[in-house]
């Protein structure tokens, strides 16, 4: 099997790419004028709409539709609709104070029509994991004048960053009032930051020489890069695993890649628990065979760790070691084992399988599209055959065994991480004990208390070996030096304001 897709696919692509951008000129990253980016993704995807959004989508939105808070380039919460808030100190009421604006319709932003608003937000994301990690909001109350409190039925630490999630902008009529202004050119946006007297905040006189418009579309990884390499763009993002190989296909420098600290889940998600698969046993197996370093090492990125655990040590908390959860002792799993003793044990498990009930049929895996794919499963395919499985490329998603499962946190949480893998949100092996534990954690007050349950739920999902993890995801992005107002984040997420303003 070949380590890449041809070549000249790639650059067919870019041809139709660079068809899209003629007239466009060079890079402009030094200059006062519009600046070119690029997010990997379908061309539409940029113009989407409703609660399941693509990264193209989620970047539009943030851009043209503000919740009571934002993010800067480095992930960190900032004031958006809400000028400033305060938390008791209880942790369960969040009382918001709203800037002196008015919506896109000309009516005034009031508390009132900002709870509404949050109301609706809300009830768009119902039935998707967001939903779950917003299921804590116990009450939205408008208050005098612009002022809005939300209560909480428990504490959550990081609500405001979820507040901040693109999918939270507050729309009125349809309509969201900026920090930018859309405009549609074919299937090219441009996105121009809003006066700030007209988002009610005080002028600036300098406002006109300090920003530029954003041309952003979404284009396949192949042509995105190709444009970038040439200085047709000025910032590519978006980027994930299977496109990584891209990169190293053109002349590119190291500096223009950059590599966000990422936290979230990467691994393989049991899709369908049949035959050798059944039983957790035969699913640690699967675990155990996995060279982690080498998966990443073919692929050349570096200061990635590898991890056996589903919490990040950042993530997850320690419990006493008195409490007896494997957690308690913040070691990876089979730490005691090399590659070769881990891969006996497995091998042995496989055989016992085998002898009793006969010949086992091939495992599929479903992977992303993308030179990545060829890597990845070159890897995963030759780890299970040193115990005995055949891999295989799934037909589709549907009919797969295994799924790759690459998804970045909202929030630093051991909750988000968990509802990724409820029962709520999965359609394939989940596990309702853990879901209970999770539950009894969100509602437990006593700090050590819920540090145990959460423990005991990681280690309840482990032991069901649902999720084989790798590590943290890859995210990475392009991005010529001269640019400004992009910060590599653990979110992976790059919002546009930032690069629409030009360093003075």
């Amino acid at each position: 099997m070949p380590r890449f897709p041809k070549i000249a696919a790639a650059a067919t692509a870019a041809t139709v790419a660079a068809a899209l951008v003629a007239g466009l000129g060079g890079c402009r990253g030094k200059g006062d004028g519009p600046l070119d980016v690029v997010v990997l993704g379908t061309p539409r995807s940029v113009f989407e709409t409703g609660p399941r959004l693509s990264p193209a989508g989620q970047l539009v939105r943030s851009a043209t539709t503000e919740g009571r808070v934002g993010f800067d380039e480095l992930g960190r919460v900032i004031p958006a609709l809400a000028d400033r808030w305060i938390v008791t100190d209880d942790g369960q009421s969040y009382i918001f104070r709203l800037r002196d604006g008015t919506w896109p319709d000309g009516t005034a932003l009031t508390g009132e029509s900002a709870r509404a608003a949050l109301r609706q937000a809300l009830d768009a994301v119902e039935g998707t994991s967001l939903a779950l990690d917003l299921a804590n909001i116990d009450d939205i109350r408008a208050m005098a004048g612009r002022v809005v409190e939300i209560r909480l039925a428990q504490p959550v630490p990081d609500f405001l960053q979820l507040l901040a999630q693109p999918e939270l902008g507050l729309v009125r009529a349809g309509k969201g009032g900026g920090p930018m202004t859309l405009k549609q050119s074919g299937m090219i946006a441009l996105l121009t930051p809003i006066a700030p007297e007209k988002r009610g905040m005080p002028a600036r006189d300098d406002w006109a020489g300090s920003i530029r418009t954003l041309r952003l579309r979404a284009l396949p990884a192949a042509a995105a890069v190709d444009l970038f390499d040439r200085g047709d763009v000025d910032v590519v993002l978006g980027g994930r695993i299977e496109q990584f190989p891209r990169t190293t296909m053109a002349s590119l420098s190291r500096g223009t890649i950059r590599i966000d600290p990422a936290l979230g889940l990467f691994g393989l998600f049991v899709a369908r628990p049949q035959g050798v698969l059944a039983s957790a046993e035969n699913r640690e197996a699967v675990a155990m065979a996995i060279d982690r370093d080498a998966l990443i090492t073919a692929f050349g990125v570096g200061g990635w760790t590898p991890s056996t655990r589903i919490l990040p040590p950042a993530i997850a908390p320690t419990p006493a070691p008195a409490s007896g959860t494997a957690a308690a002792t913040g070691a990876e799993r089979w730490a005691n084992l090399n590659i070769a003793a881990r891969r006996a044990q497995a091998a042995a498990r496989i055989a016992r399988y085998r002898a009793a009930h006969g010949k086992i049929a091939q495992i599929s895996v479903d992977l992303p599209a993308g030179p990545g794919r060829d890597v990845l499963f070159a890897r995963l395919r030759d780890d299970l055959a040193t115990i005995g499985l055949e891999l295989v490329l799934a037909r589709d998603s549907a009919s797969a065994d295994l799924r790759l499962f690459d998804v970045v946190a909202r929030y630093p949480s051991a909750v988000w991480f968990f509802n990724q893998l409820s029962c709520t949100t999965q359609h394939g092996l989940c596990s309702a004990a853990a879901d209970t534990l999770v539950a009894s954690a969100a509602a437990e007050p006593d700090p050590a208390r819920r540090a145990v349950l959460i423990a005991q739920a990681e280690d309840t999902l482990i032991a069901a070996n649902l999720f084989i993890p790798f590590g943290a995801p890859v995210r990475w992005s392009l991005v010529r030096a001269a640019v400004t107002g992009f910060a590599a984040n653990p979110w992976g997420f790059h919002p546009l304001l930032p690069l629409a303003m030009i360093a003075k």
